[in-house]
Order: C-alpha cells, then structure tokens, then sequence
C-alpha cells in the first residue's frame, strides 16, 4: 500500500525521460559520430547497390564459406572459453598460489599485446617449427596456416572477456551458501550446479558475447596465423580487406553489411538470453 502510494505522489519515480543537459548532449553526440554514422554510412553505401547484386555478392560460395569461417569458429571458440574461462576465473578468485598476481595480470595480456604482435607469436609457437606446432606435427595435427589456427587465436583474444566478466560475481559470493548446500545433504556437483552456477550465468553469458563481438571482428592476428586462402580458412574481415585492395568497393560494403547484421541478431539473442538468466537465476 505504501508503495502504491509512494507511486501516485511520484508518478515519475521509475520512468523519466531525461532533460536536456550539457553531459546529455555531449553523451548523444559522441554516440551519433561514434556508432550511428558510421553505421549509416554504411547502410547507405549498401543501398546503392541493387537488390539482385546485394544477393549475388551476400550469398557468393566466397563469401558464404568466409561467414562459415568466422561465425562458427567465433561461436565454438567462445563457448569452449567458457568453460575454461570458468575454471580460470574459479581458481584466480578462490585459491592462492604463487606468483598469482602475476597469473591474473597475464590474464589481461591480449588486450594490451598488438594483434599483429599476437598474431606473429601464435604463428612462430604453432608452426611446424614451433615449440607446440613440432609437437603437433608427428600426430598429422596442423595449427598455424589453418583453421584450427583461426580458432586458436580467437581463444586467445576472447579468454580475458570471460574471465573478467566473471570474477566479480564469484568474489561477491558468500561461501555461507555452499557450506548450508553441503549441511543439506547436496554434493559437490549439485552445489555447483543448482546453488553457484544459477548466479554466474548471465555474467558468463555476458563473457560469452563480448569475447564473441571480439572474435568475430578480429583481423591482426589471425591474417597472419592464417593462410587467408578462400574456402579454407578465410574469414570475412580479411575478404573484406581482399575486395578493398582489388578496389571492389561494392563487395566489400555488401559483406560488411551482411556481417554486420548477422552480428547484431547474435548479440540480440545472447541479450535475450542474459535477461532469461537474470529473471530465472
């Protein structure tokens, strides 16, 4: 009763529409130049090219196997980071062990490393040559110059999405729910499970999709861990960038388009699926 009330003195209280104010303005106008045209521009760019041509050059045998490449390899790699971004984050906020700071700062190495750099190191440590890639070989498994290549560089630059997504919920959690879960008969995995996991999820779905964003536009490092040969291992941003140098600016806007649509309907049922999680946790 004293919340509805509460509500007819203040009618405003959950919904306002916020005034007109220097740091609104200035918020809406960094977004206008940042996001909102640069994506209209390509928009428009796109528009001029015909609706048939848009097709023919959308739904290419090239530029279908590049969508292939990039969204599948995106989404195995960012769900196989989840679980190990899980454990890592697990470890680093529940047990000490030497040089731990040191593991937790290195956590944040592919945000600071150039993605040339990255991708250079993955292709001297995966070759054939390399110290991992020499082992690899005699087993007839190929890493640098491949798509497995690919996948290995989008783990590497989408853990640290998981990890830090993840790491303040499990250090806000009390252990008193574990310890009651434990006193009630529960084992360790039905803890985990119906009394730790149900809270992580939506932060581990939020990893899930930014480590994705991040995958799927990544260029730096993995045209060079790559062969970048069509219907290979050939992703889109690198097609795009192939049509640009043989100034095929059409079909590089049309690819650009369609990447950036499919992106968008990804990140939209991801963030449908974090608002599930947090409704039902």
């Amino acid at each position: 009763m004293a919340v509805a009330q509460s509500r007819i003195r203040n009618p405003k209280s959950k919904f306002q529409i916020p005034k007109f104010s220097l740091p609104w303005g200035v918020t809406i106008g960094y977004l206008t130049i940042m996001l909102l045209l640069p994506v209209t521009a390509l928009l428009l760019q796109a528009s001029q090219v015909g609706i048939a041509e848009f097709w023919r050059i959308a739904t290419s045998p090239m530029a279908l196997s590049a969508y292939n490449v990039t969204f599948v390899t995106a989404l195995v790699a960012t769900v196989f980071n989840g679980g190990f971004g899980l454990l890592t984050a697990w470890v680093l906020v529940r047990y000490d062990f030497p040089l731990k700071r040191l593991v937790d700062a290195a956590i944040d190495l592919p945000f600071a490393l150039p993605t040339a750099v990255a991708g250079l190191t993955l292709a001297n440590v995966y070759s054939e040559n390399g110290w991992i890639g020499s082992l690899l070989a005699p087993l007839g498994i190929k890493v640098a110059f491949s798509r497995f290549g690919v996948f290995v560089a989008m783990l590497f630059i989408s853990l640290p999405f998981i990890v830090r997504a993840l790491q303040p919920v499990l250090q806000e959690m009390e252990h008193d729910i574990e310890e009651a879960a434990w006193s009630l008969g529960a084992t360790k995995f039905q803890t985990f499970w119906q009394v730790i996991f149900p809270p992580l999820f939506p932060a581990l779905l939020t990893g899930i999709a930014l480590g994705f964003s991040r995958a799927v536009g990544e260029y730096g490092s993995i045209v060079i861990v790559s062969s970048n040969i069509a219907f290979k291992d050939l992703i889109a941003s690198v097609l795009i960038f192939q049509r640009l140098e043989q100034y095929d600016y059409a079909g590089a806007t049309v690819i650009g388009t369609v990447l950036l649509g499919i992106s968008l309907l990804i990140l939209l049922v991801i963030n449908l699926l974090q608002a599930w999680g947090k409704r039902y946790q």
